[in-house]
């Protein structure tokens, strides 16, 4: 009997993989050093992890509504209007299973078979995938390192065709870091006007910027028109440290919020109700916690980046935000280690996990076979040891 072709179709998580392969070695009684999660090592702050629990015991265990607790979904709506300027009715809100089911969600909503949609690369894998589930197709950008891995009009233009239905949009980046400025946001503002298409703004890292001349700015706030044809995507996950909670959001389009909650009721009912009450206590209680995860990060970045340009045959920029070191290896194509010769990302991670037992993403997955991906959400003991195997290993090449 025959399955799915376009199950079939769907490439497996390289992050995940890349995990499970550090946790096998792990059992085995490895000293693995894993730079490969993309989630904070911080426990939840405890005001939200009580909101949780009071939650459980006053009962609040039932169905709520498909689209999240009108008290959740006013929430957003005033955290949206205080941080990024911006005015939402509860009705154009959509709270999810996460921001990957928000983001799912939105393409199902938009998308007809064949529709295509703008992803610059590099970009978080499961932004193609996504896209080809909901029965589109991804044209990829390949955006450059000497321009801060930012969009031009030209890269743009040249990727339009009539079938262009959406752009994909992150800013903090995953993987790069990069913070895209109001110049540039500008630029596809007005392409995405002129074209009548709609941009999923992915904004999940906003919270986490690192330098003081750099600031977060939602595309959706620049005006009506953009505004009218924004999806705005964001979460807790990564600026609260509740990533298995599992609460993201969506602000967008009355018509199109309408779509997304249709789809939800359907597919999952609504998001868990314990979570959601805790997640009105992050967004609506002190953020405290959010500046001291950012001050930790900061720091973290400070290192990680000082100890990655000393290493040679490697090279990155300096991240500006989330929590990830983009890093070119392609210097390191030609040596050996051992018996294996070094041609790709992936070969000098899977050398790097064998000889040395640190875990770092590849990115062919995120459109640049010659960068490897590495998370600083762990703490500063494992970085510092993680970066010396890594100069060790790359010191070793012949």
């Amino acid at each position: 009997m025959e399955l799915s072709r376009k199950a079939m179709g769907i490439k497996p998580s390289s992050t995940m993989e890349i995990s499970s392969k550090a946790a096998q070695l792990k059992a085995e009684g490895k000293d693995v050093v894993a730079f490969a999660a993309g989630e904070p090592d911080f426990d939840t702050p405890e005001h939200i992890c009580q909101a949780g629990i009071r939650a459980i015991e006053t009962g609040m265990t039932r169905y709520t509504p498909a689209a999240g607790t009108p008290a959740l979904r006013q929430a957003v709506c005033g955290k949206l209007k205080q941080d990024n300027g911006l005015n939402y009715t509860p009705a154009q809100v959509v709270i999810s299973n996460g921001a990957k089911h928000s983001l799912m969600n939105a393409f199902l909503a938009i998308l007809n078979e064949g529709d295509e949609v703008l992803i610059p690369a590099p970009y978080w894998l499961s932004y193609s995938e996504m896209v080809r589930i909901a029965g589109g197709v991804p044209v990829i950008i390949h955006t450059k390192k000497e321009n801060q891995f930012m969009l031009t009009k030209e890269e743009l233009e040249q990727a339009y065709t009539p079938k262009t239905k959406a752009l994909v949009l992150t800013s903090p980046s995953n993987p790069t870091g990069m913070v895209t400025s109001r110049k540039d946001l500008e630029m596809v503002a007005d392409f995405a006007v002129r074209h009548d298409i709609f941009v999923i703004s992915d904004e999940i890292y906003e919270k986490l910027i690192y330098d003081e001349d750099k600031q977060h700015i939602s595309i959706a706030s620049l005006g009506k028109e953009i505004y009218d044809r924004t999806i705005v995507i964001n979460g807790i996950s990564k600026s609260y440290a509740m990533t298995g909670w599992r609460i993201g959001y969506a602000a967008a389009p009355l018509e199109v919020a309408k779509l997304m909650a249709s789809l939800q009721s359907h597919m999952a009912s609504n998001p868990n109700s314990i979570a959601q009450e805790a997640a009105l206590a992050a967004l609506e209680g002190s953020q405290n916690c959010v500046a001291e995860m950012c001050a930790e990060f900061r720091k973290r970045r400070d290192y990680i980046f000082e100890r990655e340009e000393a290493i040679p045959l490697l090279s990155a920029l300096k991240p500006e935000g989330a929590f990830y070191l983009f890093v070119d290896i392609s210097e390191t194509y030609g040596k050996r280690c051992g018996e294996k010769e070094i041609h790709s990302a992936a070969d000098f991670a899977s050398a790097l996990l064998e000889q040395k037992y640190v875990a770092v993403v590849p990115c062919a997955d995120f459109g640049m076979p010659d960068y490897m991906r590495l998370s600083y959400a762990t703490s500063m003991e494992l970085i510092k040891k993680g970066m010396d195997r890594i100069e060790e290993f790359v010191k070793e090449l012949q």
